[in-house]
């Protein structure tokens, strides 16, 4: 009987197998990309050296010799670029964070507007979103900046909003407490109240999982936050002083103040940047099946308990991507601030470069800088997005 041989198919030539082609194909376009980056690095060494231009970042160790309008953090013009770029840096971040915060608010309440019931609200929330968003950034930066500069009176006419609050073309000058050894107390009682917060959040939800019964995480944890450093406040006898600002000469003395380019960049990028987070929130709302706010009904849940229990958090699915990118945007479009004299990154590193002549190297520093925050928040919200994601099962 004959024996059948089956035939083991041959290996093809190298340049016919796709894998082996894959990876060369990989490695040439690394290669030349590498290429051309070594090319682009020492044609622009060559150049400057011809210019006569230094290279490198020693220059952030010499004197800065200008001053800065705003600062967070002690300055003077004393100090080094090093010093000046880190007082950019922190303005920038201030004003992101305040903006992320504030325009998160304002677009949330405006995109639930936008859903209302009421004609008269829906119309004016979306008169709002159409408006705003179509008018360029930078145009709402110089009308929010000229509003506050140029229509406000001097310091002596100033505008007493309330008692000790004044606006005037020098900004709003507000009172502040003066420091207080209870207040640093309170704030670690603020943050352990947060973590307990969350701890009994966590109780909650094992607990609603395993017996059905309700606990209100809302409240408790606002009780926590909020009346723990009441507690201390009142333990260390209602330490509070304030610092009211009055008239010396031709402005203010005491107190703090809100300058106007502060405050017109500030609310810029709010109504600018709300306008788009409405309507992120109202189409991450209308994703949700009205079978679920239907059958939210049919179990009793009251429309407060609907939307905190049901609606949102299938919602939020929708909403994190598209918030994410306006969480960035946001931090981007801060860079207009110099367009108002408002010192933030760019504004010191422009004064920096001017003064210095080392262009590439402060460029170098704000790309490094805004790619950094960029990827922090990205990686944030992608936690997040992680931790409020539905598991199914």
């Amino acid at each position: 009987m004959a024996v059948q041989t089956v035939a083991t198919p041959s290996r093809p030539a190298p340049w016919r197998d796709p894998k082996i082609r894959a990876i060369a194909v990989q490695v040439v376009f690394v290669a030349v990309l590498a290429a051309f980056v070594a090319f682009l690095v020492h044609n622009t060494i060559v150049n400057l050296r011809r210019q006569n231009i230094a290279t490198g970042f020693g220059f952030l160790d010499r004197e800065a010799a200008f001053g800065i309008g705003e600062s967070l953090i002690p300055y003077s013009p004393a100090d080094t670029y090093a010093r000046a770029f880190l007082v950019g840096l922190v303005n920038t971040l201030y004003v992101s964070a305040l903006g992320i915060v504030l325009a998160t608010l304002l677009g949330t309440v405006m995109g639930l507007a936008r859903l209302s019931s009421n004609w008269l609200v829906a119309k004016l929330a979306a008169i709002y979103v159409e408006t705003f968003r179509n008018i360029p950034l930078a145009l709402q930066l110089l009308f929010w900046w000229a509003l506050l500069r140029g229509s406000a009176p001097p310091p002596r006419e100033a505008w007493e909003l309330l008692p000790g609050v004044f606006i005037s073309n020098r900004g709003i000058t507000f009172p502040v407490p003066f420091a207080e050894a209870a207040y640093f107390w309170m704030a670690i009682a603020f943050a352990a109240g947060l973590v307990v917060a969350f701890a009994v959040r966590r109780w909650a939800k094992r607990r609603q999982e395993r017996t059905g019964q309700q606990f209100p995480t809302g409240w408790a944890g606002l009780g926590l936050a909020l009346g723990l450093p009441a507690i201390v406040f009142l333990g260390y006898g209602l330490p509070l002083r304030l610092d009211v600002p009055a008239l010396r000469g031709f402005n203010f003395a005491g107190g703090t103040a809100m300058s106007p380019e502060f405050g017109a960049l500030l609310i810029g990028l709010v109504v600018y940047t709300g306008t788009f987070i409405a309507e992120i929130v109202r189409a991450g709302i209308l994703a949700v099946s009205w079978g679920q706010s239907e059958a939210a009904m049919a179990l009793g849940l009251r429309s407060g308990q609907r939307m905190r229990l049901v609606v949102l958090p299938q919602a939020l699915r929708v909403i994190i991507p598209p918030m994410t990118s306006e969480y960035l945007s946001l931090t981007k479009n801060s860079s207009l601030a110099v367009i108002i004299g408002y010192p933030d990154l760019v504004s010191i590193a422009n004064t920096t470069l001017n003064q210095t002549g080392q262009a590439v190297e402060g460029i170098a520093m704000i790309m490094a800088v805004y790619l950094a925050i960029s990827l922090l928040i990205s990686l944030f919200m992608n936690l997040y997005n992680r931790a409020v994601a539905l598991v199914e099962r």
